[in-house]
């Protein structure tokens, strides 16, 4: 049974499944996410304005647990799949507000699969206050580590990479705890003195403010604790939720390929090379939003081969968006290239969000597992 659909006997029923298109709201406010993302790329700072735009129509608390506020929805197949549209949107008006939305979408998950009924409560009251949450792993060494100092708890070292770090209200965050797994741990995020974005010195996502942020002699309660240790990485859910960053990134692409039909002159359009090369971007496009979309319905029914699915994802919207940036250079010429120009900031953007993760290493494990069967499924194998 899937987690909305879960009721505890004697509690009113939930509420019908919604049927609602979300994308309106945000085809709205497009334009104003667009002009504001612009601004916070060139300023650059954390898209403070962006945030509260997809605040005040309701956004951040769309996809939260049903206990929390959240909307429900017939099943996990149906939410995936608003999501799906939802992340594209927002990652064709901006990537850097994408990756913002995106990791506040995985804070919300982890509290939905991993929360206690008391921390679902308190996620509903920060949410009604306008909260945005982040999920930060990636760290030097050696690490964060979660310990005992007398009865209370202690957090020891920094996150790197932290995106939102000084913006967002909260952050779930990676420790290694006195046990075996990682901990599951929600801080404040906005502590402006434990914030460094000195070193985010980048050419595209610049506006994510993704420095570092230091945890060092933080004393979370018990409650502050999500889940057990090993929690994070239990599979298949750890490694197919990557379907989320692809959906962000595939809106770049579609907000690339968009902007590139818009900018080719009558001369362009008249002429067959050129269009080519925009045929070959559209069908590039496509491939993408048809892998990233199966994706997204795999991860939604849990299947055991989701992961390797997600990671051959990750390979096509990767060369999708190679092929796209290129072709758009080449239809558009020099124009592409000149700062203030929307496909210059997409193209920078999708340059730097491409290298989340280790890519390569994920498109080898997919093909470690398709060389061992088809993993595209039981109903249509070629092998």
């Amino acid at each position: 049974m899937h987690q909305r659909d879960r009721q505890i006997p004697g509690e009113a029923p939930s509420p019908a499944p919604s049927q609602q298109d979300f994308r309106p709201r945000l085809q709205a406010v497009f334009p104003h996410l667009v002009a504001s993302g612009a601004r916070y790329d060139a300023a650059p700072l954390y898209p403070q304005e962006s945030v509260e735009t997809l605040r005040s129509i309701g956004l951040h608390r769309l996809f939260a647990p049903l206990e929390s506020g959240g909307e429900s929805f017939a099943d996990a197949r149906a939410e995936n799949a608003s999501l799906l549209g939802v992340l594209r949107i927002i990652g064709r008006a901006d990537l850097s507000l994408g990756r913002i939305f995106e990791g506040h979408v995985n804070a919300l998950k982890l509290f939905a699969w991993f929360g206690s009924a008391e921390q679902k409560v308190e996620l509903a009251s920060t949410l009604r206050d306008g909260a945005f949450y982040g999920v930060w792993a990636t760290e030097p060494p050696p690490g964060v580590t979660l310990g005992r100092s007398g009865t209370d708890w202690l957090l020891t070292g920094a996150k790197a990479f932290a995106t939102g770090a000084g913006g967002l209200a909260f952050a779930v965050i990676t420790a290694r705890g006195e046990e075996d797994g990682t901990q599951l741990v929600v801080v404040p995020a906005n502590v402006a003195t434990r914030a460094d974005l000195s070193a985010w010195r980048v050419r595209g996502m610049r506006a994510t403010g993704s420095g570092s942020y230091d945890l060092t002699g933080m004393q979370p309660s018990e409650d502050k604790l999500l889940g057990a240790p090993g929690d994070y990485t239990r599979e298949p859910r750890f490694t197919a939720g990557a379907w989320r960053f692809l959906a962000v990134q595939l809106g770049g692409v579609e907000g690339l390929l968009a902007e590139t039909r818009s900018a080719m002159s009558e001369i362009a359009r008249n002429d067959a090379l050129q269009r080519v090369k925009f045929g070959e971007a559209v069908a590039a496009t496509r491939t993408a939003y048809l892998w990233v979309r199966e994706a997204a319905q795999r991860a939604a029914d849990d299947a055991g081969d989701a992961p390797d699915f997600v990671r051959m994802t990750r390979g096509i919207v990767e060369r999708a968006a190679l092929d796209v940036m290129e072709l758009s250079a080449r239809i558009v010429g020099t124009r592409s290239a000149f700062d203030g120009q929307r496909i210059d900031k997409i193209i920078r953007d999708l340059s730097l969000y491409l290298r989340q993760a280790g890519p390569d290493y994920a498109r080898d494990q997919a093909a470690i597992a398709w060389l061992d069967h088809d993993v595209w499924g039981e109903d249509d194998r070629l092998w």
